[in-house]
């Protein structure tokens, strides 16, 4: 196991096919990788209190954390962090202990907290707060402090979530090529 993949009591992280994670990166404990996903340098995904589950063609961008909340007294139930497919976490973002659906983009230096829902096809923008608890549906942009829909997405958006993602999976097998 290298360096910036790390058991954390006995359980170590699950990586699909064709997972690319950088060595300046850690994934820690909890923490299932689906197929073609990437991890670019300076990230932290952290699951060593909860479970952490992303899907596939994930690209979670340089300088990102990815982290839970622990079930307590004051919440039973914890919050795992729970990612879709074809998901673009731009650099810096912070996601904790919410649940995100499939073909999202997650703009640079957005932060998703806890209990947070995003449905299929989001676009949170650069910046964003998700606060706790809120819901972002389906087929809208989110900006904002807190973050509430500016507008409808686009077509153009919506064909965007997929093309990132392929992009990205190409850019991964380069990286992996070059090993």
């Amino acid at each position: 196991m290298t360096a910036a993949i790390r058991s954390f009591q006995g359980t170590a992280p699950r990586l699909g096919a064709r997972v690319y994670v950088d060595p300046a990166s850690v994934v820690i404990g909890d923490v299932t990788l689906g197929d073609d996903c990437s991890v670019w340098p300076m990230t932290v995904i952290r699951g060593d209190m909860h479970r952490i589950r992303i899907g596939a063609r994930v690209s979670i961008q340089d300088g990102s954390v990815l982290h839970i909340t622990h079930a307590s007294d004051f919440n039973p139930q914890g919050f795992p962090l729970t990612v879709g497919d074809d998901v673009t976490v731009g650099h810096k973002a912070i996601l904790h202990g919410a649940t995100l659906g499939n073909r999202i983009l997650v703009g640079m230096g957005a932060t998703v907290m806890d209990g947070a829902t995003v449905d299929d096809e989001v676009i949170i923008a650069a910046g964003a707060l998700v606060t706790p608890g809120k819901h972002l549906a389906s087929g809208y942009v989110y900006a904002g402090n807190p973050a509430k829909p500016m507008r409808p997405l686009k077509d153009s958006e919506r064909a965007f979530f997929t093309y990132t993602a392929g992009n990205y999976v190409s850019l991964k097998d380069r990286f992996l090529a070059d090993a």
